[in-house]
């Protein structure tokens, strides 16, 4: 009983940790890119490295939507069992 249980919420946090994985790494790549451009020309506004970074995670989380439904539903398939 206790090993499923260690079971299930291991895989609870793998399928957590590869649904976000895509929108996070989205998000970090276009912040690092925005943190350059910032550098680079002296502009530090927040609201430059907000809007592309809440752009690009938006278009990544409509385009990533049903992988990541799609996995969820797999993990609450088998988390629930036969």
């Amino acid at each position: 009983m206790q090993t499923e249980l260690v079971e299930v919420v291991r895989d609870a946090i793998l399928s957590a940790g590869l649904v976000t994985l895509p929108v996070l790494a989205v998000a970090f790549l276009v912040g690092g890119l925005v943190g350059l451009v910032q550098s680079a020309t002296a502009v530090h506004e927040p609201v430059v490295a907000f809007v592309p970074r809440l752009v690009a995670t938006a278009a990544m989380l409509f385009l990533a939507a049903p992988w990541m439904v799609e996995r969820l539903v797999e993990f609450f398939k088998t988390a629930a069992g036969p």
